[in-house]
């Protein structure tokens, strides 16, 4: 991977998969360490972030990078109308690496052919997530022992939810059985399932929660995605499907966890912060180790 950009999960392969997690796993054992003293890393949010934007600027700076970019499109020269070609171009003048999140579907991949550094996709638009997906992989490996022959329940949107996507594309790899429950209107788009159904495994739909809760190994919940509605009464239709409360998971499997991309919105209810099968906040303190094994294996250090 080395100089390579990642744009979809679907650049890397499994044994590539494991590299990068098992690499991660030495850098939660010893987070700081000044490898990347002589690197500048770019991170390029032309859509709001919080999480992935801060864990790659600690993953980065935990290693020595330097790190220059923006937060907010508006305070950048594209407000004024440049393209996304001359970002690219001249961002590359001042770093090594570019980190980018964009609202347009097909933005990292043009970004990455443009550009004479890699480009590490933080999200664009509704399309992928691939160092989010990295992420979760990791905490479903700490947290079961083992990515082969797991049982995961998707939650909520699955049709724009990119991280569900990445994942449910990643997991193809290890034997997974999926559980996917939404609104008729948020179902997971048939090209995933079209997928998972070439790699001859199994998937089921539902429109109940409860339903699920009992047999899966992963509850991989998601917050309905108001940004991606062009008619909000669409939204309102959907925005309260489906709430996690603590009392859901006394019918759970002793072994599940509990993950969420984040932010939460209202389909965790905070009473489930406490019980020990909730995983979401350390999924994304797991999001620092990978995203430095995945900096520290494209710079070459």
């Amino acid at each position: 991977m080395k100089n390579k950009s990642l744009v979809s999960i679907n650049d890397i392969q499994k044994e590539q998969y494991q590299e990068i997690l098992d690499l991660a796993e030495k850098f939660e054992e010893n987070p700081t360490q000044k490898i990347l003293e002589k690197f500048v890393v770019a991170t390029l949010f032309f859509e709001p972030s919080t999480r992935t934007r801060l864990s790659f600027e600690s993953a980065a700076s935990r290693l020595g990078a330097k790190v220059i970019g923006f937060t907010d499109a508006a305070t950048s020269t594209v407000k004024k109308g440049e393209s996304l070609k001359d970002t690219i171009l001249t961002v590359s003048n001042y770093s090594d690496i570019i980190v980018m999140r964009h609202p347009k579907e097909g933005s990292a991949r043009y970004a990455s052919e443009v550009s004479p550094v890699p480009i590490i996709n933080a999200g664009d638009g509704a399309n992928q997530h691939p160092t989010q997906c990295l992420l979760d992989l990791y905490s479903i490996r700490k947290t079961q022992g083992r990515l082969d022959n797991i049982n995961i329940a998707f939650v909520g949107d699955l049709k724009y939810g990119r991280t569900v996507h990445s994942l449910a594309i990643a997991l193809t790899n290890f034997n997974t059985t999926f559980h996917l429950v939404s609104p008729e209107e948020l179902k997971l788009p048939s090209s995933v399932k079209r997928y998972i159904k070439q790699k001859g495994l199994k998937y089921y739909q539902y429109s109940e929660l409860e339903e699920v809760i009992p047999s899966v190994d992963i509850l991989y919940m998601t917050r309905i995605q108001q940004e991606r509605f062009s008619d909000p009464l669409e939204f309102e239709r959907v925005k309260n499907a489906y709430i996690l409360r603590k009392n859901h998971l006394k019918y759970s499997k002793k072994n599940l966890k509990v993950l969420h991309p984040l932010p939460r919105i209202n389909e965790i209810t905070e009473d489930v912060d406490s019980d020990p099968k909730a995983y979401y906040f350390q999924q994304a303190q797991n999001g620092v180790y990978v995203r430095q094994a995945l900096l520290a294996t494209i710079l070459g250090a």
